[in-house]
């Protein structure tokens, strides 16, 4: 009988062992009639829950049953004594009737137990409550009957619910433990079959094992504090030695403990196998998925594309397969942490096995993501390789632009100009190419490599297209880096050429203001014409050497305008400036050679004019045998009267315009020698003149006295 299942008829405390003792050391049994009818059934179904929890031994010592009839009318105290005999006949060895003071006097002499005793089978007696203390100890009664025990009932129901739970927990948890256990044996014995059975028990073990302690605590407390006197402190109860069965608990804890420990045994051994299982389970997912799904899709992606569209949409989708990737990879740094932990904590059977599972999965793992990199490495070169090859491709559309493009330059520094720039393009582009060829290299030294990463997938023909690709890639840049080259030298030839038009045409100008400088030197500075022959002759040859000059500037500037006209030929251009350098040249020139031939004429009659007037001047005046003909005198007047002339008279040029030489100041000492000269040759002449008079004079009168 379980107390939970009468606990509402126990709550009414229709009887109770307060855990005192007779003097026989019997349990004494207290029946607490009250007012109210008392139930039989009731009754005896507390008085057989109370006396199946005492052990045998204690039962035999007998029991002495108070019966406290004072709040209760006879007839129930009566049948109470009289059901005893039908309950608890053998146990009973005294009966105590606890009588009101005065009610029962009259009604004793009715009813005797005592001459009952043979047909009841124990001593009935009556007693008050305050002469209860002859037959058992103060010590041993509650204080309803004056002793000093202490005993409360709620209390001691709690913990027989407490025990009862627990022993019966304990019990059918000891039970499946023991069931769980051995089933686990018979499965160690038998590795190939798998134990599929449950080895979660009813109750939690720790909690059953727990409520075991408190109990023995609780119960050792009692004993420990019931042993000094049991006035203080806790109170003595029913709960104490033979009511609770220390012992049995004590048993009930060692046995569990023992199977319990079995059990974690267990639990720890099946934890670790399915761990070991589970990781198992997890790494042959990680391997097949790896090899499986994720070799498939790199199987697939062994292209560069032609473009940087096409290279980053490879790219792109190798970051997909990258990002799938990683959750798997997550996962396997998860199991090797996991398989590092058993390693370092696990059987020496499981080792093996373990040190197994992580090299598959490391190997697995490792090999697939050195395929990954490998694939990015060469997807980033590829991708570096299209980059190039589009900068260069625009370098040569831009730098064949530059070339298709008419040249018009100001001058030759925007000549120049243009020309280095030209060259800067061009160096860039080499540049580019060269830098192409080993980005093209570094790509097919990565292709070569590519077979040994392909899984036993024949990659020779997609990876010839990929270096095909490569190949007329760097052939069709060269290609067209080696026509920009030609059309480079062809414009570099024409800028060239444009760069001695240019030239040409400056030093052709420069030619026509050196010949423009000349003829003007001619005319304001070249103006004297010498005091003597000597003089003049000096400046004869000077004059020459000028014209000569005149002549080589002359020449160089015709040179030059001819060969403008041929590099506007080769150039298909017309010139800018040799339409009018031209006329210039010459127009100049023929102003020049008028006035260098006016200046020669001008020189030679002055020579003539000095050297005629010096023989006259020459002869000695004194001397008038030396006598100079009339023509010489004539001469001289006449070339001075012409040269003088002349230095009146301007240059006249062929476009009708007239110069003069210098400025008349300038002409003025020139002409004040010619005339100075002429009136010393006049002065000889006069002198010549008298002379001869004198002559003839001086023959006529020899001539008279002669005959």
């Amino acid at each position: 009988m379980e107390a939970f299942k009468i606990l509402p008829v126990l709550k009414k405390k229709l009887a109770f062992l307060s855990g005192g003792k007779d003097r026989r050391s019997g349990l004494i049994l207290t029946i607490p009639l009250c007012t109210e009818q008392t139930s039989m059934e009731e009754l005896s179904a507390t008085l057989d829950y109370l006396l199946s929890i005492p052990s045998e031994k204690c039962k035999a010592r007998g029991f002495t049953v108070i019966v406290d009839g004072r709040k209760s009318q006879w007839n129930i105290v009566k049948t109470v004594v009289l059901m005893l005999q039908n309950v608890i006949p053998a146990e009973v060895s005294l009966v105590c009737v606890v009588k009101p003071d005065e009610f029962w006097d009259k009604k004793v002499t009715h009813f005797c137990f005592w001459k009952e005793k043979d047909r009841l089978g124990f001593e009935v007696i009556l007693v008050s409550a305050n002469k209860l203390t002859r037959y058992i100890e103060p010590c041993q009664l509650t204080d309803e009957f004056g002793g000093s025990l202490v005993y409360d009932h709620l209390d001691w129901l709690n913990k027989r619910l407490v025990f009862e739970k627990f022993t019966k927990e304990s019990t059918s948890l000891l039970d499946e433990l023991t069931v769980i256990n051995e089933n686990e044996k018979g499965s160690q014995a038998d590795k190939d079959r798998s134990s599929e059975s449950n080895i979660m028990p009813s109750f939690d073990p720790e909690t059953v094992l727990q409520t075991g302690h408190e109990l023995l605590s609780e119960l050792q407390q009692r004993r420990f504090n019931g042993s000094e006197g049991g006035g203080g402190g806790t109170a003595w109860s029913p709960m104490d030695d033979e009511l609770l069965a220390q012992p049995q608990v004590m048993k009930l804890l060692d046995s569990l403990r023992e199977q319990y420990t079995k059990y974690q045994e267990v639990c720890r051994q099946r934890s670790k196998r399915s761990q070991l299982e589970e990781i198992q389970t997890k790494v042959m997912q990680v391997v097949n998925w790896l090899e499986g799904p994720g070799t498939e899709q790199l199987r697939t992606q062994w292209g560069i594309g032609d473009s940087i569209r096409a290279s980053q949409a490879l790219q792109q989708k190798h970051e997909e397969i990258e990002s799938q990737h990683s959750e798997w990879f997550a996962v396997y740094v998860e199991l090797n942490q996991q398989i590092a932990a058993l390693l370092s904590a696990g059987d020496e059977e499981d080792l093996m096995e373990l040190k197994g599972l992580q090299q598959q999965l490391s190997d697995v793992c490792y090999r697939q993501a050195s395929q990954l990199e490998f694939r990015q490495n060469v997807l980033q070169s590829a991708h570096e390789f299209h980059m190039t090859a589009q900068d260069l491709s625009q370098q040569l559309d831009g730098l064949l632009g530059m070339l298709c493009a008419d040249v018009a330059p100001a001058d030759g520094a925007a000549i120049q100009q243009t020309l280095k720039h030209l060259e800067e393009k061009l160096k860039s582009v080499e540049g580019a190419l060269q830098s192409l060829r080993e980005k093209g290299q570094v790509l097919l030294d990565q292709m070569s490599t590519q077979t040994s990463f392909s899984y036993g997938k024949d990659v020779g023909i997609e990876n010839k297209e990929n270096i095909d690709h490569i190949h007329s890639v760097m052939e069709d840049m060269q290609l067209r880096k080696q026509r920009c080259e030609d059309m480079v030298d062809v414009r570099r030839l024409k800028m060239l050429q444009m760069v001695q038009l240019f030239k040409c045409e400056e030093d052709a100008s420069q030619a026509v203001e050196w010949l423009g400088e000349l003829l003007d030197a001619l005319l304001k500075t070249h103006i004297r014409l010498g005091d003597d022959s000597q003089e003049t002759k000096v400046l004869l040859e000077k004059h020459k050497k000028f014209v000569d000059v005149a002549q080589s500037t002359y020449d160089y500037g015709r040179q030059l305008l001819q060969a403008t006209v041929v590099l506007c030929q080769s150039l298909r251009c017309t010139t800018r400036s040799s339409g009018d350098t031209l006329p210039r040249l010459n127009r100049l020139w023929k102003q020049f050679t008028v006035t260098s031939d006016e200046r020669q004429h001008r020189l030679e009659m002055a020579s003539a004019f000095h050297t005629a007037a010096e023989k006259i001047l020459r002869e000695s005046p004194e001397l008038a045998e030396l006598m100079v003909d009339v023509e010489a005198y004539e001469e001289v007047e006449t070339v001075g009267k012409g040269l003088l002339d002349r230095l009146t008279v301007p240059v006249i040029f062929p476009d009708g315009s007239e110069q003069f030489f210098g400025s008349p100041g300038d002409m003025a000492p020139s002409a004040e020698s010619i005339r100075e000269r002429m009136k010393l040759v006049e002065e000889k002449r006069f002198l010549q003149e008298e002379a001869e008079q004198r002559l003839d004079e001086g023959a006529l009168e020899t001539g008279p006295r002669e005959s």
